[in-house]
């Protein structure tokens, strides 16, 4: 068992490294880094908690326990921000990487246990990458479509997750984990936004952050509420084909399977059980003459 545990850890925490930066900062260098940079982690607010965020998730479902998550990511991320050259003198972009990079990593770690809880963890990474598409497509023909597509692919990847383990029984969350995807994307248009608004008085960001996480929902539910209602739907086949597919339950353990009769015997029943004794006959006596 102790080799076990530290086989998991070999590969569990390379790994999880390499799933911190793949799944929250490699697609933002999808069209190459600027001649001369090296600052593999962008000093951009939205970045680095959605970013953050998104990596310790992933890190975290692939650790597994949260005192080891934890650690690590702040680790990586740490010497990920002084690899890549980045100033110790902002301490605030800083301390946001650090914080949304643990959150993620507690909310994954506590994720593996339970998948419902991990579905709602993966819920802002999946609406971050959902709408990505939307800043490089300019005709709503091609928006709708692309964004439409991943904004129901994910709902269905979400509500999938949250019954691989318990069944039908997790379809209950289904409801309020549609209704936190659809908050996602309000949070990450509000994050989006401050980014862009860096250096404005704290009062106008914070009121302009909070119209756009308000303003966003209408369009949403106005343009891609058909794909969201197809990705239910994928969702039911989904979990009835899993839940198929899976062996049947073992039977019951029977508590009197390891004892004998006799153990529910009455103690003047034990006579039963035991030989009869051999008779021996008696010789024949020859008649007295």
């Amino acid at each position: 068992m102790g080799t076990g545990f530290v086989m998991r850890y070999l590969w569990s925490i390379p790994a999880a490294v390499v799933a911190w930066f793949v799944g929250g900062f490699f697609a933002t260098y999808l069209k190459g880094l600027p001649e001369g940079t090296t600052a593999f982690v962008p000093l951009r607010v939205d970045l680095l908690v959605l970013g953050g965020f998104a990596g310790g998730v992933l890190a975290g479902l692939l650790i597994g326990r949260i005192r080891i998550a934890v650690p690590v990511v702040l680790i990586v991320a740490g010497g990920m921000w002084w690899l890549t050259g980045n100033s110790f003198a902002e301490r605030n972009l800083l301390i946001t990487l650090l914080v949304a990079s643990a959150l993620g990593g507690a909310f994954g770690a506590w994720g593996s246990r339970s998948t419902v809880v991990a579905a709602f963890a993966l819920a802002l990474p999946v609406a971050w990458y959902a709408l990505r598409p939307a800043e490089q497509l300019a005709e709503w023909k091609w928006l709708w479509q692309l964004n439409g597509l991943l904004v129901g692919a994910g709902l269905a990847l979400l509500l999938y997750l949250a019954c691989w383990k318990r069944g039908w029984r997790s379809a209950s969350y289904w409801l309020p984990l549609a209704g936190f995807y659809l908050v996602c994307f309000g949070v990450v248009e509000a994050i989006q936004l401050i980014s862009r608004q860096s250096g404005k008085p704290m009062d106008a960001v914070g009121n302009a952050s909070t119209e756009a996480f308000f303003q966003s929902f209408e369009p949403l539910l106005r343009e891609y509420w058909p794909w969201m209602v197809v990705g239910v739907l994928l969702a039911i086949p989904m979990v009835a084909l899993k839940l198929r597919a899976l062996p049947p339950p073992p039977p019951p353990v029977d508590p009197y399977a390891e004892r004998s009769n006799d153990a529910v015997l009455s103690e003047d029943l034990d006579w039963i059980d035991e030989q009869e004794p051999r008779r021996r006959l008696l010789p024949r006596r020859d008649p007295v003459t």
